[in-house]
């Protein structure tokens, strides 16, 4: 598809700044995603455009102020303003309805660019770190907007100085109301740390891990006691989220030990909370986000992007780092006769039921329902039958509600407990429609034929194994990279070990039954983690669960807390498979 400009707006368009928060993309505000799903253009740093952009919609161009620009402008060159106001080449353009990511050109001062932006008539989002409020760069280019007439809104943000305590389990005040101050030891004045340092109230102070200890020295510098307890926390409301305890003359110590290493350019600011009250006797208390049963564990998920959604997001809810890597490919059948006469057979009364065993299969009943133009109204006077909740939940999003979903184990011999055997005076029709993979077992077909039913068992879509993941993935998996994976049947395992190779024997493997875990050992797995019952979220739930008794027999030990992935290689021998 050839590119597409976007489309003009008004002689002057609209800037939103907007406060992305502390890290965490969950913080952003209602406000602020309804301004990301507008904006024509996102201008952002690097790591502001990672938590935001997802929210943006499809089209909008992203502008990087971290990109540097060109050594030296070539011939063809293009200035900001001619990006914007289309007297040059190239345009502002979307190319098959992606979003565009156009490094900052000759002139990297995002002031400029959100108001040539704007100039241009587009709706621009100016996002940063934290809250708009509280950042310099961002008050000097309301002021451009405001001098050249170019109407601008502000959308707070969770603070970065009061975001970060919060999730390191740091309160800021107490009953008693002590007072609160907030020091950026970057451009702190000396009259500043002899202010701070003369109060006996909590001080917030954003550094960085190469001038935090510094800031510490200035606080006793300027009379507060060496053992006067404090907190550091490093990339803060994120799964990388890492705070020590210790006082302002033991830190720098604390650090040493403890290996910690600068990040790179700076990164996001290290939050610093001093004060007697954010003793770390509180934090071991209040330590929420940290002390989550998966924090930081880094789980590898092979499933499509469609199924893996629902399970992603319930690891988050565990601090975990999802990675989905589809093992995987659904491609249609190789003669769709047998289910086009199918879905025909719906339409002219053939059914009496139609059983859907997996989310692929309502996908592929769905998009032939679309080629012939139906919908939904279809299925009047059809019972519809869905093999367990993530199913029905495809069926309900078509517009189904389905009739039968097992009220036990949720799976083809859970769906057989509840299924009514086919009774002449009740049922006009003994048919059942069955749209299936073309690898799909026969428990289903046997039970219902059983119960009395007529079966057509239709193979609605193929499953092939998709291609390799990037070999970067690859090597994660083989050389210990990921903490978890998580087997959701035996043809993952196979799947998985064939494209990208058997993960390494640190990694914790958890499967989703007992046919699962025993393909799993074939391949030379050892299984340390199975669902009570066949589900994917009880599945992720036992993994969260065996995190949570792990974290806490280190603690019991008095070892430090870490992720699999930290262990020593060949810490543990896989099982035996003789």
């Amino acid at each position: 598809m050839s590119p597409t400009t976007l489309p003009a707006g008004p002689e002057h368009g609209h800037v939103t700044f907007l406060g992305a928060g502390p890290g965490d993309p969950g913080l952003l505000t209602l406000r602020a995603v309804e301004a990301l799903a507008n904006a024509d253009v996102l201008v952002a740093e690097h790591d502001v455009l990672d938590v935001v952009r997802v929210h943006a919609r499809s089209g909008v161009a992203l502008l990087d102020t971290d990109s540097s620009p060109p050594p030296s402008p070539s011939p063809n060159a293009v200035s900001a303003a001619d990006t914007f106001s289309g007297t040059g080449t190239p345009q502002l353009t979307v190319v098959d309805g992606a979003s565009t990511t156009v490094g900052a050109p000759a002139v990297r001062d995002a002031a400029h660019l959100v108001m040539e932006a704007a100039r241009g008539g587009k709706r621009v989002v100016r996002a940063v770190s934290g809250d708009p409020g509280l950042d310099t760069y961002a008050t000097e280019e309301m002021l451009a907007c405001a001098a050249a007439g170019v109407p601008f809104e502000v959308v707070p943000g969770v603070a970065t100085a009061v975001g970060v305590p919060a999730y390191a389990g740091v309160p800021l005040r107490d009953a008693q109301g002590a007072d609160v101050r907030f020091v950026d030891a970057r451009t702190a004045s000396d009259r500043c740390w002899t202010e701070v340092g003369a109060s006996d109230g909590t001080v917030v102070v954003s550094a960085t891990l190469e001038t935090v200890a510094a800031a510490a020295g200035e606080l006793v510098a300027a009379g507060r006691k060496p053992d006067t307890p404090l907190t550091v926390t490093v990339a803060g409301t994120t799964t990388r989220q890492r705070t020590w305890s210790a006082t302002l003359g033991t830190i720098a110590q604390t650090l040493k030990q403890a290996k910690v290493l600068p990040s790179p350019e700076g990164g996001r600011p290290v939050i610093a909370v001093v004060g007697e009250r954010s003793a770390a006797a509180q934090r071991d208390q209040l330590s929420w986000f940290e002390s989550k049963p998966l924090f930081g564990w880094r789980v590898l998920v092979p499933r499509t992007k469609e199924q893996a959604a629902s399970l992603s997001d319930q690891l988050r809810s565990y601090g975990a780092v999802p990675h989905e890597v589809p093992t995987i490919a659904v491609e249609p059948p190789r003669t769709p006769q047998q289910m086009e006469r199918a879905v025909k057979g719906l339409v002219t009364g053939r059914y009496e039921w139609i059983a859907f065993t997996s989310v692929n299969a309502v996908k592929a009943v769905r998009e032939k329902f679309e080629e012939y133009g139906l919908d939904a109204r279809a299925f009047a006077g059809i019972k519809v039958a869905a093999v367990g909740e993530q199913t029905a939940k495809a069926l309900v999003a078509f517009g189904v509600k389905p009739d039968l979903v097992p009220s036990g184990e949720q799976s083809a011999a859970g769906l057989l407990e509840d299924w009514p055997p086919y009774d002449p005076v009740f049922d006009p029709i003994d048919r059942v429609f069955l749209p299936r993979a073309d690898i799909a077992t026969e428990t289903l077909v046997a039970g219902l034929i059983e119960l009395g039913w007529e079966v057509d068992d239709v193979t609605a879509y193929r499953t092939v194994r998709a291609s390799p993941p990037p070999a970067e993935t690859r090597e994660a998996i083989k050389g210990g990279g990921f903490d978890a994976v998580l087997f959701t049947s035996s043809s993952t395992v196979r799947n998985l070990v064939g494209i990208a190779g058997k993960p390494h024997n640190v990694t914790v493997i958890a499967c989703i039954g007992p046919a699962t875990a025993k393909t799993a050992e074939e391949h030379g797995l050892r299984v340390d983690v199975m669902a009570p019952e066949p589900s994917v979220h009880k599945l992720a739930e036992a993994l969260a669960d065996f995190g949570l008794r792990r974290r806490a027999a280190a603690v019991e030990a008095g070892d430090p807390v870490t992720r699999p992935s930290e262990r020593r290689p060949g810490a543990r021998r896989r099982r035996s498979t003789t």
